[in-house]
């Protein structure tokens, strides 16, 4: 399992002195990135395939309260791929420093081509970096259907 330790710096917290919710998707988005970087997807490949990841949901659920003086662990775990690379499903667990478990993230986004601006599945000459990425015990093959397991509509004000 992937993991990245991270220092609560002060401005992580909120007005309740606890680590604040920004925080929890920053440290997960760096988490992310570091092991994509480590695995290949650093910007230099991204900007040469003129492409970058988009999220379509974040899901955070929290446990126990994370005050500063300590460190936090982020684990990653990849939990599912269409077969073309287009989806993706990250899972993040966030431990305190006794290794107890203070809070879970789900997220779900896709990658899209930034000329065109479209979903785009992985070019062949890069998918092949997620087949030496550590899989999730349930991981999965996803849809797109599986892309709209939360959906919502937009509603617009009615001006």
């Amino acid at each position: 399992m992937y993991t990245k330790e991270f220092e609560i710096r002060w401005n992580d917290l909120d007005a309740n002195r606890h680590l604040a919710n920004k925080a929890y998707i920053e440290f997960a988005a760096h988490t992310r990135m570091s092991f994509l970087i480590e695995n290949g997807f650093d910007q230099r490949l991204l900007g040469k395939l003129n492409i970058g990841p988009v999220v379509f949901y974040e899901h955070i659920y929290y446990f126990k309260e994370v005050f500063s003086g300590k460190p936090l662990t982020v684990s990653l775990e990849l939990k599912g791929m269409s077969e073309d690379g287009m989806f993706f499903e990250f899972h993040h667990n966030y431990y305190d420093y006794k290794g107890r478990n203070v809070a879970h993230c789900e997220i779900m986004g896709a990658w899209i081509d930034l000329e065109a601006r479209k979903l785009i599945g992985l070019p062949e000459e890069v998918s092949h970096l997620f087949d030496k990425v550590e899989r999730a015990k349930d991981f999965r093959v996803l849809t797109k259907e599986d892309t709209r397991r939360h959906a919502k509509t937009p509603v617009d004000l009615n001006v």
